[in-house]
């Protein structure tokens, strides 16, 4: 004894199961601005950042100014 589905029963079975796909992507959408939200404002902070080969170079021109100045210190 097989029951027939009626169409208007088929189209609500089809329903429920599109919107259950949208809540997901609704959540899978929600994710994904939170993790965008969080990139830019890791990318700001880098942005404010020195790199490493920067303060490498900052501190060999630092060193080198001191040891100009001791020097004309000392001639004084």
């Amino acid at each position: 004894m097989s029951k027939e589905i009626t169409n208007e029963e088929l189209a609500k079975m089809v329903k429920l199961g599109f919107d259950g796909q949208d809540r997901r992507f609704d959540r899978i959408e929600k994710q994904i601005n939170i993790l965008e939200q969080g990139q830019e404002e890791i990318k700001l902070r880098l942005d404010n950042v020195a790199y490493r080969f920067e303060l490498r170079d900052l501190e060999k021109t630092v060193k080198s100014l001191a040891l100009k100045i001791k020097k004309l210190e000392e001639k004084i």
